[in-house]
This record gives structure tokens, sequence and C-alpha cells, in this order.
């Protein structure tokens, strides 16, 4: 539930399956075509990550700032997935320092004392940033304390727009399990009139 249908994957469904086969009993599989605030496909092609096994198959994944940021919703355990992936991507680049990476983790990194690290040197980009994220004013001054405060409160914001987002989607998805069981109810119906005329 929902059916695996275009038109409600284009609507922002996810559509849930269950894998069968013995070597992945029981791993879900979410198919979507539209997620919150993440870029669209095309774009998503031209910035994934391709991986290859040893066979040579090839897998591709979404980019690091669009899985962060697909990952930015209402569930606790998601945010804790941030920042370790944001941490894993300065440590493998922080030797090899471009001005994207920089802007990036100023606006994404969700470790007090990493934060810190990143913007003493950076005064000039740090001050840029100030005004999309002021809680790198703290992180300059190194209040980690406070700092560790501001970022408890700051996934609120996308919490809230991720209720909003799949508000609707849930109340329609409500309506489509009603609309089947209705159906099915009908059909229940119909088979117990036909048993009963004969």
């Amino acid at each position: 539930m929902p059916d695996f249908q275009e038109d409600l994957l284009r609507r922002g469904h996810a559509v849930h399956f269950r894998c069968g086969i013995e070597q992945a009993n029981g791993i879900r599989v979410d198919v979507m075509s539209n997620l919150r605030g993440v870029v669209e496909f095309e774009k998503l092609w031209e910035r994934r990550t391709t991986l290859a096994d040893k066979a040579g198959t090839e897998y591709h994944l979404l980019a690091l700032q669009e899985l962060v940021q697909a990952k930015k919703t209402q569930r606790d355990k998601d945010w804790p997935m941030i920042a370790r992936l944001v941490e894993a991507n300065y440590y493998a680049h922080r030797d090899h320092l471009t001005q994207e990476q920089l802007r990036y983790w100023l606006h994404e990194m969700r470790t007090p004392e990493l934060l810190i690290e990143i913007v003493r040197p950076q005064p000039g980009a740090t001050g840029d940033a100030i005004r999309t994220r002021s809680l790198l004013e703290l992180a300059s001054l190194g209040e980690v304390v406070s700092l560790e405060r501001a970022l408890l409160a700051e996934p609120q914001a996308e919490r809230d727009m991720d209720r909003s987002y799949w508000k609707p989607l849930k109340m329609e998805l409500e309506e489509l399990r009603m609309a089947r069981h209705q159906k099915e109810d009908l059909k229940d119906a119909r088979r117990c009139s036909l048993r009963c005329l004969r």
C-alpha cells in the first residue's frame, strides 16, 4: 500500500516492498521518485556516486549532499546518521580542502568540536555563512556548550517541514486504504450473495 503506480510515485508517495528471497529475507526496499528538498532526478544522476564490486557490477548511489538532505526527516535515528556522514566526508577530504567542501561543512556539520575546527582558520568564509547559519558565530567563539544546544535545536525546522510534506500524503494514503477495504468488502458481499443464491 499504495499500489505501485507512476502517478502515486510522482505525487510523492513511497511504495514499500519486502524481499522474499532467502538471501535478502526481511530486507525492505522503498521506491520513491520524489524526495523532499532533493533536486530532480536528472541532477541526482549527474552528481551520483558510482561504486563497483569485484565482478564489475556498478552501483549508483545518491551523492553525499543529496543523501544528507534526504535524511532530514522527523525520525530521530536519521540525525545521528547525518552527523556521521558529514564527519566521514570531513575526515576524508580535510587535507585537500576546496571552497565548495568548506561551504558544505559550514552548512551541514553537526559535530561541535569539528565545526569549531573548521571555522577558526576560515574567518572570511564563516562571515558569509553566518548569515544563513547563525550558530557558526558560537563556533567561531569556541563556545562548545552553547553550540551543542544550538545544534540540538536546529533540526526542529526540518522536522516541521517534513511533517508538513507528509501530512497530505498520509491523508491520501488513508483514503486509498479505505477505498481498497470498501472494494474488498463489496467483493466479499457479492461472493456471499452468490453462495446464498446457490
